[in-house]
Parts: structure tokens; sequence; C-alpha cells
């Protein structure tokens, strides 16, 4: 008889993926016309030492003000970039909420992880985001879904 996964191995492999991933989808709600709309975005994340996601935001941009307006987010970190079958690759959709943070660990974490964001970092349009995970979805391959509250994600540091 199969053994189901270990959670902690799980969470391994969802932290792995996050940190592999050079790219990540962040979905914030919009608004038109007094109705809302899911908004998704390119975002380029770094991993903190906790395991919590990194954004580096203009806040010029829609997806910025969408969260200041509504800081519940997702956040879809894609491992089947190179696969001739994508559906049967890793991904994690982290369900969560997103806040500036102005942490010196933080944003040596993100500029670590994407040196070239040095050039942008210190104007004064971009903020440094942090998203705490409530809950992540993570699709392992084909039939292989588990889902994990966002504290087991979580590393003390």
């Amino acid at each position: 008889m199969m053994q189901a996964p270990a959670e902690n191995s799980l969470a391994d492999e969802i932290r792995q993926l996050m940190r592999a991933s050079r790219r990540a989808a962040l979905g914030s709600l919009t608004e038109r016309d007094g109705l809302s709309f899911p908004f998704v975005s390119l975002v380029i994340p770094a991993i903190a030492a906790d395991a919590v996601p990194l954004l580096l935001i203009s806040d010029l941009a829609d997806h910025s003000k969408n969260l200041r307006r509504q800081p519940q987010a997702s956040l879809l970190f894609d491992g089947t970039l190179d696969l001739a079958e994508p559906l049967t690759g890793p991904r994690v959709s982290l369900l969560g909420d997103v806040a500036i943070t102005t942490d010196a660990d933080d944003r040596a974490a993100y500029l670590a992880q994407n040196p070239s964001a040095e050039l942008y970092a210190g104007f004064g349009d971009f903020s440094f985001y942090r998203f705490t995970v409530r809950e992540a979805l993570f699709v392992a391959g084909f039939g292989r879904i588990h889902r994990l509250a966002g504290t087991e994600l979580h590393q003390p540091v």
C-alpha cells in the first residue's frame, strides 16, 4: 500500500519550487465600473530566510494599487515551463496577505536573489512586499494534489 508523503516533505518540495522559480504570477482584485475582476500580472519573486515570498513592485503598477485597496492575493509558482506536458509538472498556488516591508533583511534577501533589481530598488515609487501565506495548493504532478496551511511553509530563521 502506498503511503502518503509526510507533510514536511511536501513543504520542502514547495519551498524548493518557490526558490527555483525566477518568475511568478500575482493575482489581485481590480475594480472596474463597480465590479471586481481578477487581475494577474508577472512578478519577479525572491524567498526570505523564513520561506516567505518577497516582491518588489512599483507603486504606479495596477497590482500595487489593487493590493493597497485589498491586500489579499494569490501567487502562482510554475515549475512546468520547460516540460512538453505541463500538466505533469509541479506548481503551487498560494493564497495570502501582501504587505509592504521595510525590513533590511527582506531587502537584502530580495537583492541577493535578483541583483539586477538594484537598479530600481531605490526609486521612490518602488516598495518591497512580504506575501504571508495562508494556504498553499500544491500540484506536484498529475494526480498529486495537496493542500497545506501557510504555517506549514514557514521556516523559523
